[in-house]
């Protein structure tokens, strides 16, 4: 649904939820913005879009006053050719100046959309998804650059990809490329991102648009901890359920920038893409540079809407791997059981009484390899430690198969101790001048994966290991940033390439592993959450979402998480109290409504149990496979999330037939006011039997008045008066759970 006005040469994508228009302006042949938001109708000419006044300041062509590229809002803009804006390019040529024009050329048009290149991306069939090419060059030189939008037909989704080409004759350097610009007239727009630290990632912030520029990014060599490669603006109004919106995601796990800039002209420059500190790559004669996929979602109905258009894209075309929509095995993981402290034997009767519960697999982490019996060696030396594991890995997975359970296994494939014959032989493969200070942290260093060697020879380590053991599953770890960027391999001129190359290693490693174990489950992490991002779901369809497990603390991470990513790519476990991260002490059942949400699993000590307790879990376990395709493939709203004491959270599948509702309770209120919870996304034609907490509470309630109404949260006591005042009151953090289920005789 790529309309071109060929006489105007005005360009319009829509596919009846969306339109994205812009066209090559007079006079310059650049590609200037006209609109973008609600699907609007095609016309012969967008002349009426245009916004063109005198302006006397600079201009770039001689004696137009119609030129000043400070005062058009364009799709491709460079700095100080008459725009002193944040610009989308920064090419500074053998001269020493970087002065730009990229002219339209030509475009094409076609059907389909696959990942080339060694970078992450979206994928669709000719149904699905239409590529509009258009070629831009620079006026001064052979430099080209090709702009793709990809127009997913089924969803409010545009993605914008840059690949700039030297087909000259002498070498250029890349100060800043971005993978999407954007000029959208401002509205009295909020922005919102999701910002955090260690064991308290993605929390959304919401804050105003001011004059000037905001902006997250990372210069840690991942996406991080403390900010997401995404960022939304919205009307002043926009709620969950109602108000216009737009997302912008990247599909990155390096440093990147999210940046807004609003100009004296009320125009917001939205910019995604490779984090331009730093960064400074040399583009030889006859090569080209690809950049990261950005994406563009559009909402109408609210955050609730942006969220479900980001998580059916994900869902359906960046996650690739055969297990995006397979119901994943109920796994528990033994680092919280017992650190670097075990024995096979000690595991084994871990794994058993996992399975005595119900629980699926059994993953081994941390301390199963060299001599790592804390966490200051053996980082590259993946040997099984046979005074652990007397029979290796072989061994101990081939038991845990003999129980009856899946088995997988943690690696850091990234990192290097000192007391390794990895670092000893090979320094030069370790980021940071040998000549200078390299700062550790968790006392290992980073090793250079933007060396092609030194991912063959982890990868051959790894391969070793996977090749010789039943291992359904591994859990792919990264614990410490990027600092003091130098790589040996790189000549002076070629330094800010570093970080960017570390990142296409890391994704040819995953490459490798996928090439050769194409049905393996695969779960990212980066001491929790420092690379949850759209770049390793396409190589991992779950991701760690932090290491803090407490029930409360993940009520936040998760709703920010959710503002993005589908609940299938957040893994949220079950752990032991009180909590390693905070010490808290939340209920079983607590926990369990909480990580219900999620991909389930367990982190703790099934030993340290009572047998009460491992009931419990056990019927936990039969619950959540229940309703575990209706997590999986449901769609997801946040229902209640801005009240710093409630939380409630709603899945419903696409038939509307069943939907499941947690409802969460930090802190207790004294005489408290009378709650309900407003539902969303049922279908009102259809009468609904409500569960609270598997017992049946209310018989039949129409879809309708459960949204309008909703559910009621106190009791009613008429004739039970004495019920009320022997009631036990729940306390802190308290939860409930609503199961829904459509009577077959729906309401007419």
């Amino acid at each position: 649904m790529i309309y071109v006005n060929e006489q105007n040469k005005e360009f319009h994508l829509t596919n009846g939820q969306i339109s994205y228009v812009f066209r090559v302006m007079e006079e310059t042949n650049i590609l200037e913005q006209l609109y973008y938001g609600s699907a609007i109708q095609h016309y012969e000419s967008f002349d009426f879009m245009i916004e063109r006044e005198i302006r006397p300041s600079n201009n770039w062509k001689w004696g137009s006053h119609l030129t000043s590229f400070e005062h058009i809002k364009q799709e491709f803009p460079v700095f100080g050719s008459s725009d002193f804006r944040e610009p989308a390019i920064d090419i500074e040529y053998p001269a020493g100046d970087h002065i730009s024009h990229f002219e339209f050329q030509h475009y094409t048009i076609r059907a389909g959309k696959t990942v080339d290149g060694g970078l992450p991306g979206s994928f669709g069939g000719e149904q699905e998804v239409e590529t509009l090419a258009i070629v831009l060059k620079d006026l001064y030189s052979e430099l080209y650059v090709t702009l793709h939008y990809h127009l997913y037909l089924n969803l409010p989704i545009v993605t914008r990809q840059q690949v700039i080409d030297n087909r000259g004759n002498e070498t250029v350097v890349i100060n800043r490329i971005h993978s999407l610009s954007l000029d959208i007239p401002d509205s009295g727009y909020d922005w919102i991102h999701l910002d955090g630290a260690w064991a308290r990632e993605t929390i959304m912030a919401r804050d105003k648009i001011h004059s000037g520029i905001q902006n997250v990014s990372s210069t840690r060599g991942a996406s991080s901890h403390v900010h997401n490669p995404f960022l939304a603006i919205c009307e002043e109004t926009t709620t969950n359920s109602q108000g216009n919106a737009y997302g912008f995601s990247l599909i990155y796990s390096g440093n990147f920038l999210a940046q807004i800039e609003k100009d004296t002209y009320n125009v917001l420059r939205i910019q995604l893409g490779i984090n331009p500190h730093q960064f400074r790559w040399k583009l030889d004669a006859g090569t080209q540079f690809q950049t990261p996929e950005a994406i563009i979602v559009f909402s109408q109905a609210g955050l609730n809407s942006m969220s479900q258009s980001f998580h059916q894209f994900f869902s359906t075309h960046v996650i690739r791997s055969p297990w995006k929509k397979k119901e994943k095995p109920i796994l528990i993981n033994n680092w919280e059981a017992t650190y670097f402290d075990f024995t096979e034997e000690r595991l084994l009767e871990i794994a058993q009484a996992s399975k005595r519960m119900g629980i699926e697999m059994f993953v081994l982490d941390d301390g199963w390899f060299g001599s790592r019996n804390n966490d200051n060696g053996s980082l590259g030396n993946w040997q099984p430690d046979y005074k652990k594991l007397p029979n290796g890995i072989q061994g101990i997975s081939q038991k845990i198969h003999d129980l009856g359970l899946k088995f997988g296994l943690w690696f850091e494939p990234e990192m290097v101790s000192k007391d390794t014959a990895i670092y000893l032989d090979h320094p030069e493969w370790v980021i940071g001048n040998a000549e200078k200070n390299r700062s550790h942290g968790r006392n290992q260093f980073v090793l250079d994966f933007g060396n092609p060697e030194v991912v063959e020879a982890i990868f051959e380590q790894v391969n070793r290991v996977l090749a010789t053991a039943e291992i359904e599953y591994i859990k792919v770890d990264m614990n410490r940033y990027l600092s003091e960027v130098y790589s040996a391999i790189l000549p002076a001129d070629q330094q800010g390439e570093v970080a960017h190359r570390y990142i296409l290693g890391v994704y040819r490693f995953f490459e490798k592993i996928i090439a050769n174990y194409p049905d393996l489950l695969i779960e990212s992490c980066a001491g929790g959450g420092a690379r949850f991002d759209p770049g390793m779901l396409y190589y991992s369809p779950q991701i760690w979402t932090s290491d803090d497990t407490d029930a409360v603390e993940r009520l936040k991470i998760q709703t920010g998480a959710s503002l993005v990513y589908p609940l299938t790519a957040i893994s949220s476990h079950v752990s032991a109290v009180p909590n390693h991260q905070v010490g808290r002490v939340t209920s079983l059942e607590m926990r369990k409504n909480v990580a219900l949400f999620g991909t389930f699993g367990y982190e703790l000590n099934p030993l340290a149990l009572s047998n009460e307790e491992q009931a419990q879990i056990a019927k936990q376990i039969a619950q959540y496979k229940r309703y575990q395709q209706l997590i999986n493939l449901g769609t997801f709203y946040r229902l209640e999330t801005e009240s710093a004491n409630f939380v409630s959270w709603l899945v419903i599948n696409e038939e509307k037939t069943e939907a499941l509702v947690g409802f969460y309770q930090i802190l207790a209120e004294p005489n408290s006011p009378y709650r309900r919870i407003k539902l969303a996304g049922l279908d009102e034609t259809k009468d609904y039997q409500v569960y609270e907490n598997d017992q049946l509470k209310e018989a039949k309630r129409n879809g309708s008045d459960l949204q309008s109404y909703g559910i009621r949260l106190g009791g009613n006591f008429i004739g039970r008066e004495q019920e009320y005042w022997s009631r036990e009151l729940p306390g802190d953090f308290h939860s409930k759970l609503y199961f829904l289920k459509a009577i077959e005789m729906a309401s007419k």
